[in-house]
């Protein structure tokens, strides 16, 4: 019994991992008075387990590309095209 217990708790945790990615701008892009550059890069940890930090809508990145620059990816009008990204783990 204990040891289903702590199999369940294992799968538990691997099942909610999250990922780190390096997100940077492709090229600049100027839009709706925000300015988006290549300099600009990012390094964001998604909430879940996944292949793309864009699976959500991009909710982690705008969160971080608002606290760290101040750029607005939405008024933007930013895809997940306008970036590359690598995972770091």
């Amino acid at each position: 019994m204990i040891i289903i217990s702590y199999l369940c708790n294992k799968y538990q945790e691997l099942k909610t991992m999250s990922k780190v990615f390096r997100i940077t701008p492709k090229r600049t892009k100027r839009s709706n008075g925000q300015v988006l550059t290549p300099d600009m890069s990012i390094t964001v940890t998604t909430r879940s387990h996944t292949t793309t930090p864009f699976y959500n809508g991009a909710v982690e990145i705008k969160e971080q590309y608002m606290r760290m620059f101040q750029f607005d990816y939405k008024k933007a009008c930013c895809s997940a095209s306008d970036f590359e990204f690598e995972k770091l783990d």
